[in-house]
């Protein structure tokens, strides 16, 4: 089947789904943009989903989630591998400096999350 056709099904897909078409068109393809019944705006075409800026707004929630998602699961993996180090660190003064960094860590985590609430 023809990348036209594979679009064309794709879009009907989206709308047997329940999908509804929308005025707005993909910045990148020019295609129809659907709403998606979780209320998302997706392109068939590129098959992803698109987010509208209003102009004088900014696209900051998807960015923010983005970040906030990247830096949860970074500080996740470092306490980790921190937690390691301690479990077999026998030298006090290391488990001393493994120890503020975990704290650091922890206390980063919380804060990110708290963040991330408040959005």
């Amino acid at each position: 089947m023809s990348g036209r056709n594979e679009d064309i099904r794709s879009m009907a897909d989206l709308l047997k789904s329940g999908a509804t078409l929308t005025d707005h068109v993909c910045p990148v393809c020019s295609s129809p943009i659907f709403k998606l019944r979780s209320g998302e705006l997706w392109c068939a075409k590129c098959r992803k989903r698109v987010v509208i800026v209003k102009e004088g707004e900014e696209a900051y929630e998807p960015a923010a989630q983005m970040l906030f998602g990247g830096l949860e699961s970074t500080l996740l993996t470092k306490i980790k591998e921190v937690n390691e180090r301690i479990r077999e660190e026998k030298d006090v003064e290391q488990l001393l400096r493994l120890n503020e960094a975990l704290s650091a860590l922890l206390e980063n985590l919380e804060r990110t999350r708290k963040i991330e609430r408040r959005r």
